[in-house]
């Protein structure tokens, strides 16, 4: 990804400027700290300026219905506070012009509206793209004054410029740079972005051995032809300098959306991505844990038949024992030897008897208890890895949201599979055979209670995570049935396995038992093929 420059801004400048002169503000909207939403209306046209001050992604464009879906965006209920100086000062303003500074990368959007003793009041919003010290500042254009701007910066921050309210606006310091029209020596391709404006370091090293009449030509935005590279890592307002595979863009507004929408998008993606793998990872672990201490507790409790039989060995050497005794030496017949069994001095041979079958039946409620618990927490298990698995396979926004309600609710039972349209994997074979692959459990539990009938045939791997496969057939042959077993494991987290085994059964032989979680089914008379 490269960064927007001085050159691209310009052009974006000067493509626009006719619509933004005559414009009116009727809208402002900030989705986040760092981007802001001016809708813009002339002659029955209604545009939104998209703007974007993040160190990584700041630009400024128009974006349409399509990249702004891209982007995610999404209104607060309540909007923030600059958000609200904004529209206090700029709703329904008349843009008047647009400026930019020279060489700087400063968009400065004059507006003119009346006060409320109806005097005209000029002001000033500039939008300043520079990288991380990327802001947009609102002034005064009488008075120069600041009224407000996205984020403060301090004396703390930066010792050359100051911005806050109430403070006067001041441009950026000049860089020691000179302009390549009033150059005539020889270029030095290495140093372009640090001797001349408009070349910024990615635009420099597309222009490495271009001529200085050809790069004077780039300057003047001379014969533009915007285009973004096909893998979407560059852009640039010549195509001659990208790839013949570049995609070409009918304007210069349309290059910055697409390409920025695209990064955006991609960003967000990893994100989401990322933070729904870490929540389930920390259910997963909690669950874990729980388990081996359901485990540990378990193995405490499972020789607790020796209560039961010591026990009934003090009962059936009731009258042959001495009350009161430290322990006791008794026949074992079960077992056929001799033990020592420990007693509670204290008490009698019955009382002793009674004390272990006490335990034993205490012992024998706590592990009935403990397999109950270890039961939910192996289906948890289970069903947690399986939503590990979704989150991998998610190849893109729609998918991960499909996953969202199963990850961020607290009741991962109560998620409930959404009846619209789904992406799920189709493979058509032949006109009567058709292969469904779910990609996570919504998609699992539609192919199950939507998609199936009851003579297809579902496949999964054994004690994996992994997708659902449905063949739809009337006459399934071998060679298909060993084609989903396949398909079922390199859909699965067992894809990379040298041996896995894979089962398979109709579908009228599966069930959702009541109240478990999506994609949650049991099966009977199932069949299995071992996929090397």
């Amino acid at each position: 990804m490269i960064n927007f420059d001085l050159l691209t801004l310009t052009a974006f400048w000067k493509e626009q400027s006719s619509f933004f002169c005559g414009a009116r503000i009727f809208k402002i909207q900030q989705p986040t700290r760092r981007e802001l939403i001016l809708s813009l209306r002339k002659n029955g046209e209604t545009r939104q300026l998209y703007i974007n001050i993040n160190p990584s992604f700041y630009h400024i464009c128009f974006m349409n219905k399509e990249t702004a879906a891209k982007r995610l965006i999404e209104i607060p209920q309540n909007p923030p506070m600059f958000c609200m100086l904004l529209r206090k000062y700029l709703e329904n303003s008349k843009i008047f012009k647009v400026e930019m500074p020279k060489n700087e990368r400063i968009f400065e959007i004059y507006t003119e509206s009346y006060n409320e003793i109806g005097d005209k009041i000029l002001l000033c919003l500039a939008i300043e793209l520079m990288g991380k010290h990327s802001n947009i500042v609102l002034y005064n254009y009488d008075t120069n004054i600041i009224i407000g701007c996205a984020h403060n910066v301090g004396a703390e921050k930066s010792r050359e410029r100051e911005l806050a309210g109430t403070l006067p606006y001041i441009y950026p310091p000049k860089q020691n740079k000179m302009s390549i029209l009033d150059y005539n020596g020889d270029v030095d391709y290495s140093n372009l972005s640090s001797d001349f404006y408009m070349f910024s370091g990615a635009f420099a090293s597309l222009c490495k051995g271009q001529s200085l009449e050809t790069l004077k030509k780039y300057v003047l935005l001379e014969n533009i032809s915007p285009a973004i590279s096909e893998d979407y890592e560059k852009y640039s307002l010549f195509s001659e300098l990208l790839p013949n595979s570049s995609i070409e863009c009918s304007s210069v507004n349309e290059m910055i959306d697409n390409y920025y929408s695209h990064h955006i998008s991609l960003y967000k993606f990893k994100s989401l991505k990322s933070h729904y793998k870490s929540l389930t990872e920390q259910k997963l672990k909690k669950v874990l844990k729980s388990l081996n201490q359901t485990h540990k507790r378990k193995n405490i409790l499972a020789d607790s038949a020796k209560y039961r039989l010591y026990g009934d060995l003090l009962m059936a050497n009731l009258y042959t024992l001495k009350d009161y005794s430290k322990e006791v030496s008794v026949y074992d017949y079960e077992n056929e030897k001799n033990i020592i069994i420990a007693l509670d001095e204290t008490r009698t041979i019955k009382d002793n008897a009674n004390k272990f079958y006490k335990l034993y039946n205490k012992a024998k409620t706590s592990l009935s208890k403990l397999l109950e618990m270890e039961a939910f927490y192996t289906e948890q298990k289970t069903y947690l890895e399986q939503i590990l698995y979704s989150i991998d396979c998610a190849g893109n926004i729609e998918d991960l949201f499909e996953v969202s309600s199963e990850v961020e609710e607290g009741d991962l039972r109560k998620s409930k599979a959404s009846k619209n349209h789904m992406d799920i994997i189709t493979m058509v074979e032949s006109d009567d055979s058709k292969i469904y692959i779910g990609k996570n459990n919504k998609q699992n539990d539609y192919i199950i209670s939507k998609l199936s009938s009851d003579e297809d045939l579902w496949f999964h791997v054994h004690n994996c995570a992994g997708s659902h496969v449905l063949l739809k057939s009337q006459n399934p042959t071998d060679e298909l049935i060993l084609k989903c077993a396949r398909l079922a494991k390199e859909y699965s987290t067992a894809k990379s396995s040298s041996k896995i085994g894979v089962i398979y059964t109709k579908r009228k032989y599966l069930r959702k038992p009541p109240g478990t979680h999506l994609g949650y089914v049991t099966y009977k008379n199932e069949k299995e093929i071992v996929i090397d």
